[in-house]
């Protein structure tokens, strides 16, 4: 048994270490015991994703266009002294649209004209001295040499004669050309340049839009591009009449596609409707074979190690775990998932930040998930 006496320690000393020693095992009894932790559970958000749908719609909007537009310009350069169009009037063929200053090529025309006259008065004096070299050799006045001459002066002259013509006929044309003039029936939809201004040849002056069938240009992203061919059939809706409904054949499909926006350009023909105007707003309905896919909310897709996943709630263990989705496309209401999940996952649709994997959740009751099924939170 401890004695303090026996180790040569007082009454109050040894009372504080006996103190101390008891202090110490009740700390050691403590360390001893076995620390119980509390389950984290987390409640979440799902949604159950459904059957994706054999069929979708494809709705792209465009403008009314006229199947063939002349962008016209000028067969000659010059300064634009006149504009006798404006946009909207209807003009037929030979109607005169604008015209730019004649004079400089009016001028060409008396140069050519004199350069003509000069030309016949060298095929006449050289007709006499053949005609007269002719005569001399008949006589034996004059050699064969001198007549081959003659002749070839003659021959010489009528082809500058000649060249001079058609100089004359094609500076008479430029002067024609001086005029623009529609060869069509149509409307004026532009108006690209204006008095005063000098354009060079071919520059557009005046946009036509020939009568006649008319179309929708749509822009369509690649990721569709494919369901647009050559002869398919679509529906054509006008946003000013709810009534309007055509069917509609795509007639042409760009090649290749914009640099700027990266569309393919698609022109949907229309059948002839007096209702259907220039420029008017239509949205052109197709049908595409779906591809084996289901739709989530945004919310819902995460990343993992630079993949895209999604958080799937085992039912069994009511535990999360990662899985890896490859995106079809991106919609209105979420994103397509082409691979990764099937009918009946339960997918994690918020606060996928916090989610680990085999991470404890709790989903919700019989009465809440009613309530997000009425609310369209159950996927197709």
């Amino acid at each position: 048994m401890f004695s303090p006496k026996a180790f040569g320690i007082s009454i109050p000393v040894a009372a504080k270490f006996a103190a101390a020693l008891t202090i110490a095992a009740a700390l050691s009894a403590c360390s001893e015991e076995k620390v119980e932790t509390t389950e984290v559970i987390r409640p979440v958000k799902v949604v159950e994703v459904a059957g994706g749908g054999s069929v979708r719609e494809l709705d792209y909007s465009g403008s009314v266009k006229a199947r063939t537009e002349m962008n016209l310009g000028f067969r000659v350069n010059g300064k634009i002294t006149e504009r006798l169009v404006n946009i909207g009037d209807r003009v037929k063929p030979g109607d005169l649209l604008a015209r730019v200053d004649p004079t400089d090529y009016q001028l060409a025309v008396k140069s050519a004209e004199a350069t003509l006259a000069a030309a016949e008065k060298q095929v006449e004096t050289t007709a006499l001295t053949k005609m007269r070299a002719e005569q001399l050799f008949t006589k034996e006045f004059s050699s064969r040499a001198q007549l081959d001459q003659a002749a070839l002066l003659y021959d010489q002259a009528v082809s500058t004669r000649d060249a001079a013509a058609s100089s004359l006929d094609q500076a008479k044309n430029q002067v024609t050309y001086t005029d623009l003039k529609s060869d069509q029936n149509g409307i004026v939809t532009a108006i690209n340049a204006d008095i005063g201004q000098v354009v060079g040849t071919g520059t557009p002056v005046v946009t036509v839009a020939v009568d006649g069938e008319k179309e929708v240009q749509i822009a369509v992203p690649e990721m569709d591009i494919s369901e647009f061919k050559p002869g398919k059939t679509v529906k054509a809706r006008f946003w000013s009449d709810d009534a309007l409904v055509l069917d509609g054949k795509v007639r042409e499909v760009s090649g290749s596609a914009d640099q700027q926006s990266r569309t393919f350009s698609v022109r949907v023909s229309l059948p002839t409707d007096p209702r259907v105007l220039l420029g008017m707003t239509a949205t052109i309905e197709a049908v595409a074979n779906a591809q084996p896919s289901v739709s989530i909310p945004l919310s819902a897709l995460a990343e993992k190690d630079g993949r895209k996943v999604v958080w799937v709630v085992d039912r069994d263990s009511s535990t999360v775990h990662a899985r890896d989705v490859k995106l079809a496309e991106f919609t209105g209401d979420g994103v397509r998932v082409a691979e990764g999940l099937e009918q009946g996952d339960l997918v994690v649709a918020a606060g996928t930040q916090f989610m680990t994997e085999d991470l404890k959740v709790k989903l919700p009751d019989a009465e809440q998930q009613a309530a997000l099924t009425e609310t369209g939170e159950v996927l197709r």
